[in-house]
């Protein structure tokens, strides 16, 4: 399972690779037990991919995520746009409480949300939900948690 998950890692590295970071920042309480997620937006063309990395350590749990969402976004107005799309997420987690257990996990995940972009600074607000559809271990849906997210625009 490790291969396939550096193997995924390396596939998604490649496809941001003719992508232009367009924010950076972070998405906070919608990990869905991965906590704060380090975030990026890239540009790709109209629309864009959002990658999360997430991490959380705690009471024996110790876990990273990585999540690619591909995303549609339109204008509101008044600074205001949607967002929504589909993608992925990949995880590995290691549960030392009773014993040693571990595991990797794959999900197909959706995104919406909203987001406000700042016109006298550089600073873009997200709100967003992304429920996932779980593969492995087991499947499982789960309807996701609200994030919200702050990044810097460049």
């Amino acid at each position: 399972m490790k291969k396939l998950f550096i193997a995924l890692v390396a596939v998604f590295a490649l496809g941001t690779a003719n992508a232009q970071i367009q924010d950076l920042g972070v998405r906070i309480g919608g990990g869905q037990g991965f906590g704060t997620e380090l975030s990026a937006m890239w540009g790709m063309g109209g629309n864009r991919l959002e990658t999360d990395l997430g991490w959380h350590s705690d009471d024996g749990f110790t876990g990273i995520e990585l999540a690619g969402i591909y995303q549609w976004k339109g204008d509101i107005g008044s600074g205001f746009n949607w967002f929504a799309g589909v993608g992925a997420r990949l995880a590995i987690w290691s549960y030392d409480a009773a014993g040693v257990d571990s595991d990797f996990a794959l999900a197909l995940a959706g995104q919406a949300g909203i987001e406000y972009n700042f016109d006298a600074i550089p600073i873009q607000l997200t709100l967003d939900i992304r429920p996932c559809f779980w593969l492995t271990p087991s499947t499982d849906f789960h309807w996701g948690d609200i994030a919200l997210g702050i990044r810097y625009r460049f």
